[in-house]
C-alpha cells in the first residue's frame, strides 16, 4: 500500500512551514525532497516520523495512521535518521547499531538481533568498524553507522535528512546505492532530503520539489527535473542532459555574467 500524506500543515508559532501537503508513495520506492534551505524539507521529515506534530492533517503506512501510534509502535515502522551526527557519545558502533532494536527488545537482547546488526553492518561496508568507537569514525562512516542503526529497527518506512552531506564522492554513490538496493530488496519505502539533484537523479524514482510551503510538483525524473522547474525553486539557470539513461543538471552563470563577458 505505501505511504499516503494528506493535507499535513506544520507551523512554529504563527509562522506557517508547510500548508496542505498531500503526496503518495509506492512500497519500495526513494522519494527525493528538493527545494531551497528552509522550504521545510526536514520539518516534513520530523512531521511524518513523529518528532513533531502537525497541527492539521494525516499521514499513514500501509493504511495505518501514524499519527494515532504510541511511539514503540511507530518505532517499528518508521526509521529517522537526522542529518547531524556529529554529537556522539564513545559508544562501540555494533552499540550504537543494536539501539536500533530497542523497541522490539522484552528483556535482552536475543542471538537474532545480534545476527541481524552484524549483517546490516556488513551490508553497510562497516563490519571492521564493528568494535571501534563510534566518536573515532569519520562524519561519512558515523552517517553509515546511524543509517544501519535505522535499518536495525526493520522499518516499513526509512527517513533519510541529507544523508550523504558528510560523505565524499565515492561514499556518496555507495550510500545511495546500498538505499537503492535495500529498497527494491526489502520493498521498502524511503524519503530523503537530498540537495544534489544529480545524486537524486540517479537514485531515486520520483521527486518532490517544495515551494511556498506547498507542494510545486511532483513526479517522475522526466516530469519534474525539467530547467524550468529547477529555475522557479532554486532561482538559477541550468541545461538538463541525459547521460547513461539519467538526467543530469548541469549549472550554467547567472546571465550578468554572461553578459559582462
Amino acid at each position: 500500500m505505501g505511504f499516503e500524506a494528506e493535507n499535513i500543515s506544520f507551523r512554529y508559532g504563527k509562522h506557517q512551514i508547510l500548508d496542505r501537503i498531500s503526496f503518495q508513495l509506492e512500497n519500495g520506492q526513494i522519494l527525493a525532497l528538493l527545494g531551497s534551505n528552509g522550504i521545510g524539507k526536514t520539518t516534513l521529515l520530523k512531521v511524518v516520523s513523529g518528532i513533531l506534530r502537525p497541527y492539521e492533517g494525516k499521514s499513514r503506512m500501509d493504511g495505518r495512521e501514524l499519527l494515532e501510534m504510541s511511539y514503540s509502535e511507530k518505532a517499528k515502522v518508521v526509521a529517522y535518521v537526522p542529518q547531524n551526527t556529529n554529537s556522539t557519545f564513545p559508544i562501540r558502533v555494533i552499540d550504537a547499531v543494536l539501539m536500533g532494536r530497542k523497541p522490539f527488545v522484552k528483556f535482552a537482547l536475543t542471538k537474532r538481533d545480534e545476527e541481524l546488526a552484524f549483517s546490516i553492518l556488513e551490508r553497510l561496508e562497516l563490519s571492521s568498524h564493528a568494535f571501534q568507537y563510534i566518536n573515532e569514525l569519520s562524519g561519512g562512516e558515523r552517517q553509515r553507522v546511524f543509517i544501519a542503526r535505522a535499518l536495525c529497527q526493520e522499518p516499513s518506512l526509512l527517513l533519510l535528512d541529507e544523508p550523504t552531506s558528510s560523505m565524499d564522492l565515492k561514499n556518496q554513490l555507495r550510500t545511495m546505492e546500498m538505499v537503492k538496493r535495500l529498497a527494491k530488496e526489502n520493498n521498502l519505502t524511503v524519503m530523503v532530503s537530498i540537495h544534489d539533484i544529480n545524486l537524486a537523479a540517479m537514485y531515486c524514482d520520483r521527486f518532490l520539489l517544495l515551494r511556498q510551503k506547498q507542494i510545486y510538483a511532483i513526479g517522475s525524473a522526466e516530469e519534474i527535473l525539467t530547467e524550468e522547474n529547477i529555475h522557479q525553486i532554486y532561482d538559477v539557470r541550468t541545461k538538463i542532459e541525459v547521460v547513461d539513461d539519467c538526467r543530469h543538471m548541469i549549472l550554467r552563470k547567472p546571465e550578468k555574467e554572461v553578459r559582462g563577458k
